[in-house]
């Protein structure tokens, strides 16, 4: 079978040949051409010492090539000096030594592809789930692709005068400088357009308007500026968003397109509109709770076939993670960040910018402001400015507020699967606002301040404060070592048996206790810490890019002098300034349009 593999020896003979007859040559194949591209393994070994010889700026002719060969030991395995003279006589003359090393990766190219396909049999036969096996396959397949594609120097007027073309281009536009336009002049001055390998994500209450204006955005994209954009609807289904595209396009009221009350002149509309929709470059994916790995699978298809230029998700907390598979419900947090770690590497992988929707929790309602806040996005709760944090280097204990702005220190973190306690470092430390917080108490005496939706260890895995009740049981450390700590310690008598470094304390009550600044911490990894003597879960950093919110005022002031007008909030902006725009939106239609191009009042 070996025999049969892609292989051209000749031509392998001719790249080491012309090296031989004139050293400088292997300038013109060390860019492409890796000794794993050769076929024979002696010639393999022969090509990774010119490569050598190469970089030590020494030209690999036949005396030093088989010194530096006879100094490693590898002159007898490659055949000796006289398969050395072999090499030099098979060849006249150097100037098709390229030509030669083409031949010799392509044959290499196809011998990958060859392997990858049995490694693939391999995975068919032992991977019980075909989301999974199909993404291991499109990555084996990806990553041979991979391996060929490769930049090279351009002279600079070439460069400019593409440049020019696309900066006259650009021009037309109005502004939008960079990146994938969303039609929205203000946005994309403030934005520069949604870039490519950025991960944007757009959150909201329900009902405030997300998929209108991630649907906006992209007909407007497509529609205006002829962008490809591929959508993964995983709440609504391909006629439902069709709908809505037709509603912004033809400017007919959505009710009367669902009841199909149409007069004539909107039927004359909605055919006009049918024939611009239908040459815009949108691909709708509508399967429901659809995995990560089959979203990426799909997305890197689409690219390869048609092209994309921008990817939006509908929405984030309805997909599910590569294996499918039901998780508890207190790991949800980790799978939401496994998600959009996934869509992160995706817009990376595809340098597509990915807008993935976000639903935010009703702890945006229980606030006195309505309007959101970056806090409101993480999926865990913050600690009131007095909690105890044991600082694991420093065998203390530190209030979380005067942890604000440092860096390099480490916390006690509980490793769920060996049930001890480890030092992890913290990679952020920052404070959330001021919001109303609950004091727990234990049978022991442990006390925190600490808002409704902060996770605490219990039996049941980790539980929200508002879902803890009194007789719960709580994690603690089993001890703290060297801690310097104020507070009234364990009363032991009190605590249950546990495993490893955790035992078991009794909540016994839980109480209001008024408004404070609170923080959080970001540890990488476990997502848990050790303060006030308990163990308490984490704030979870997105891998977001930007990070946008929608507030529209009237939504809860039936008063608000500022009707139908949406807030769009950048509220993090990774490469560039935060600020707000607003948008006109037209609840008739769906659809969202600069202040300046919305319709008269009905």
């Amino acid at each position: 079978m070996e025999k049969l593999l892609p292989q051209n020896i000749e031509a392998e003979c001719g790249v080491l040949g012309s090296i031989l007859i004139d050293p400088e040559a292997i300038i013109q194949v060390a860019d492409f051409l890796r000794p794993e591209d050769f076929y024979r393994d002696a010639h393999r070994a022969i090509y990774e010492v010119m490569l050598q010889l190469y970089e030590r700026h020494e030209p690999a002719d036949f005396i030093t090539l088989c010194d530096e060969l006879e100094r490693q030991g590898k002159l007898e395995e490659v055949g000796g000096a006289s398969y050395i003279t072999s090499l030099v006589n098979q060849v006249p003359t150097s100037g098709n030594i390229e030509y030669y090393g083409r031949i010799v990766e392509r044959t290499a190219v196809l011998r990958r592809l060859i392997h990858a396909a049995g490694q693939i049999a391999a995975i068919a036969y032992e991977e019980g789930d075909a989301d999974v096996a199909l993404d291991k396959a499109e990555r084996l397949i990806f990553e041979i692709g991979r391996r060929r594609l490769r930049s090279d120097f351009s002279l600079l007027s070439e460069i400019l005068s593409e440049y020019l073309n696309k900066l006259d281009q650009l021009h037309e536009r109005r502004g939008a400088i960079v990146g994938v336009p969303t039609g929205f002049s203000d946005l994309d001055r403030l934005t520069g357009g949604l870039q490519r390998s950025d991960l944007i994500i757009l959150a909201a209450r329900p009902s405030l308007g997300k998929t209108s204006l991630a649907l906006s955005m992209a007909h407007n994209a497509a529609v205006r500026f002829q962008q490809t954009v591929a959508i993964f609807s995983l709440e609504m289904s391909k006629e439902q968003l069709v709908q809505r595209l037709l509603s912004m396009e033809a400017g007919v009221d959505q009710q009367r397109l669902r009841t199909g009350w149409i007069d004539d002149e909107e039927w004359e509309r909605i055919m006009l509109a049918t024939q611009r929709l239908a040459e815009a470059p949108i691909w709708i994916d509508d399967t429901a709770s659809i995995s990560t790995a089959e979203m990426r699978s799909k997305a890197r298809r689409l690219q390869a076939e048609q092209g994309v230029d921008l990817i939006i998700v509908d929405y984030l907390q309805l997909m599910q993670t590569t294996s499918g598979s039901a998780r508890r419900n207190e790991n949800r947090v980790q799978e939401i960040s496994e998600i959009s770690r996934t869509l992160k590497a995706l817009a990376r992988e595809l340098n597509v910018p990915v807008l993935a929707l976000a639903q935010l929790s009703r702890a945006v309602e229980t606030r006195q402001s309505k309007v959101p806040q970056l806090s409101d996005l993480r999926e865990s709760g913050c600690l009131a400015g007095e909690t105890a944090v044991y600082l694991a280097d420093e065998g203390v204990c530190c209030p979380i507020e005067r942890l604000m702005g440092r860096q390099g220190f480490r916390v006690l973190a509980l490793n769920p699967v060996t049930q001890r306690l480890e030092a992890t470092p913290v990679t952020r430390a920052f404070a959330t606002g001021r919001r109303p917080v609950y004091r727990l108490m234990t049978a022991g005496g442990q006390q925190v301040r600490a808002t409704a939706n902060h996770r605490f260890l219990t039996r049941s895995g980790w539980l929200r404060l508002d879902r803890l009740g009194a007789g719960q049981a709580v994690a603690l450390p089993r001890a703290l070592p060297s801690a310097v700590w104020s507070g009234p310690g364990h009363a032991l008598q009190t605590a249950e048996a546990g495993e490893g470094d955790v035992i078991w304390d009794r909540v016994e009550a839980i109480v209001p206790a008024g408004e404070a600044e609170v923080y959080d911490l970001t540890v990488a990894g476990l997502h848990n810490f050790v303060a006030a003597d308990l163990v308490v879960h984490n704030s979870i950093e997105q891998d977001a890019d930007v990070v946008m919110f929608i507030y529209r005022d009237d939504v809860y002031n039936p008063d608000s002098e500022r009707k139908n007008i949406a807030d769009i909030i950048v509220a993090k902006h990774r490469n560039g300034p935060v600020g707000e725009v607003s948008l006109y939106f037209q609840a008739s239609h769906t659809r969202f349009c600069d202040l300046e191009l919305s319709p008269p009042p009905e």
